[in-house]
């Protein structure tokens, strides 16, 4: 099983469209998995022709993406149990706020957002992934978003790249 992991696309915004290199891993996706802070539906519909989507909103997202995303949920993929928030909020670091959101659940991985700082690292046993963002870097020197495999292992990759059309 393939799943794309992104988030933080910001769109409209910090681009109009989601790159050419996040669409084209897409294209035999099993899963797209998004982080929040979308700013549009839009960006849903598109992932939707390419696999099944499931996602979180975030902090900058509005009333038409809380309508159609919850802001935290535990999915089940490839039997991985995964909890999936954006991370937003105060005191703490993102990724903090993304671990204790699921202090009280049993899951294998935690999938989070908005610091746009891609992470993939394991804290206590649990898999923890932020995929950076595909079309707003900040101050780092790439775009990003990951890639997972699910089979008899599990392989997380981090993809960076420079071209954001």
């Amino acid at each position: 099983m393939k799943v794309i992991i992104t988030g933080d696309t910001h769109i409209p915004g910090r681009s109009r469209n989601l790159p050419k290199r996040l669409l084209d891993a897409c294209t035999d996706s099993d899963l797209i998995v998004h982080t929040g802070d979308w700013r549009s539906p839009d960006v849903f519909e598109t992932l939707s022709t390419f696999a099944e989507v499931k996602g979180v909103y975030g902090n900058v997202d509005g009333k038409e993406m809380r309508a159609l995303v919850p802001a935290r949920q535990l999915i089940d993929i490839g039997g991985l149990r995964i909890g999936l928030v954006h991370g937003h909020g105060e005191k703490k670091t993102t990724e903090q706020r993304a671990i204790e959101e699921f202090a009280e659940e049993q899951v294998d991985a935690i999938v989070f957002g908005h610091s746009h700082i891609p992470v993939i690292k394991y804290f206590k046993g649990v898999l923890l992934m932020n995929p950076g963002s595909p079309t707003d870097k900040r101050k780092l020197p790439f775009y990003s978003f990951i890639t997972l495999e699910i089979g008899d292992d599990i392989r997380p990759e981090l993809v960076l790249f420079q071209d954001k059309s």
